[in-house]
Order: C-alpha cells, then sequence, then structure tokens
C-alpha cells in the first residue's frame, strides 16, 4: 500500500495571511511540517500542495517536493484531490494540516494504520476532552463514536448533552472527545467525496466532513493522547513559542 502525505498550504489564510511562510525558530511553518511529515514511515512521499509561487519557491529552496494548485479550491480537502489526481499510483492519501508546525510523526502514523482495514475508506483522529473550558470551546469540535470506532457527528456543541447536570460537571460522567484536524481518503473515495455537494449539516457547522456523514460514508476514528497546536492566529503562534522556547 503506497500512501501519500499532502500537505495544503494556501496563502491567503484569513485570519493570518502568509502563516506558511512564518518563521519559527530560523524555518518557516510549511518546512517544520514537512519535516515532521518526512519522519513518518508509513508515508511513502510527501508533498506540499500550494496555489501561490512564493510558497512553491519557498518548498522548492528548502528541498521539499511541492505542486502547485488551483486557487479555486475551498477546501484542503479539494487541494488533496488535485494532487492525487496527478499521482494515482498512490492507495491513500493523508491529508496533514499545514498550520501544526510540530505536528507529531505517530499522530500521522496512527491515521496511516487504520487501512490496513481494507473495508476503511476515510480515517481521522480524536482525543479525550480534559477540561470544561475545552469542552465548551466552539472552536473545538466534538465528536460522537458509535462502537466500531467510527464517527457519528461532529459538531461545535457539546455533544452528546448530560440531562439533569450542570455542565460544569459533564466531564465527570461522560467521555467526550474533540476532533484532531487530519484525514485519510483512499484515493477512490476522495475523488468521490469531493464531487458531493456542499450538505445542509456542513453549512450548519461548518465542518466539511459532515458532508460525508450525510452522504453515507463511513469515517474510521483511531484515539490519540497527543496534544496538537494548531496555529490559526498570531496569538497562537506566540503562545506556542512559549511553549516551544528552543527547537532544532
Amino acid at each position: 500500500m503506497k500512501i501519500l502525505g499532502i500537505i495544503p498550504a494556501r496563502y491567503a489564510s484569513t485570519r493570518f495571511p502568509a502563516k506558511a511562510l512564518v518563521d519559527i525558530h530560523g524555518k518557516s511553518m510549511v518546512q517544520r511540517v514537512y519535516e515532521q511529515a518526512k519522519k513518518c514511515a508509513s508515508l511513502s512521499e510527501v508533498v506540499v500542495a500550494t496555489d501561490d509561487a512564493r510558497i512553491f519557491s519557498h518548498v522548492e529552496a528548502f528541498g521539499g517536493k511541492v505542486m502547485m494548485t488551483s486557487k479555486m479550491h475551498q477546501s484542503g480537502t479539494d487541494r488533496c484531490a488535485e494532487v492525487a489526481a496527478a499521482l494515482p499510483e498512490f492507495d491513500v492519501v493523508i491529508n496533514i494540516q499545514g498550520d501544526e508546525p510540530f505536528i507529531n510523526p505517530e499522530q500521522i502514523a496512527k491515521v496511516a494504520a487504520l487501512f490496513t482495514d481494507v473495508k476503511t475508506a476515510l480515517a481521522t483522529l480524536v482525543k479525550k476532552i480534559e477540561t470544561e473550558e475545552e469542552l465548551q470551546n466552539t472552536n473545538t469540535p466534538k465528536v460522537v463514536l458509535n462502537n466500531f470506532s467510527e464517527a457519528i457527528y461532529f459538531s461545535r456543541s457539546v455533544i452528546p448533552h448530560i440531562r439533569g447536570r450542570e455542565i460544569q460537571n459533564w466531564l465527570q460522567h461522560q467521555t467526550f472527545y474533540k476532533h484532531i484536524g487530519i484525514y485519510g481518503y483512499r484515493s477512490a473515495v476522495l475523488h468521490q467525496i469531493t464531487k458531493l455537494p456542499v450538505s445542509t449539516l456542513e453549512k450548519a457547522e461548518s465542518l466539511e466532513q459532515l458532508r460525508w456523514i450525510e452522504n453515507g460514508y463511513r469515517i474510521k476514528v483511531a484515539e490519540t493522547n497527543i496534544e496538537t497546536l494548531a496555529v490559526d492566529t498570531p496569538q497562537d503562534l506566540e503562545n506556542i513559542l512559549k511553549k516551544h522556547p528552543k527547537i532544532d
């Protein structure tokens, strides 16, 4: 099984323009993500997928593999599909978020391992929620799983609702999971889901994976205990640099 890691990296991020090129202790964000992904032995190849000549030239300069993709894509999944169509020799594609400069290669390997089951079409990661603040944060999508480790639903709201108890005590009575935004797709399935129209649930929650569920696709889930540090805003970057004052 040949697995392709793709790092979508666009320039025009709404909350943090050009964040792919921001310096993090002497290396750009996209270079740090790329180097972490390359450490994952499960991946046969790693490619940055961008829509901007500046990112393209930068990746080439540090020796990475990069492909130019359309500026019209609405999501990283769409960008991955364009790259996958140009590289049909790969069986599985893993979409690695371009704003997690310290992503642990073990997390990528966990997603890749789910595809040893031939029935796995789509895959992602979850982590147990440990604080009330995280539980109630609408920027942290929550996930409900079935007994087969498949995602039933994703929501920005707290799910499930614990009836008859104060929300401050919910973590004592139920295990809640948050979504870790790394996706795996069988190549054929990736091309199918990008042709689906935007769904009502996706519009409501602004979560593209709901489109797949609403159309009957199953998303296999692995649990990780490793925290991810995503950079959505300049403040996020400041916070991360405080946690990582010295890195290679």
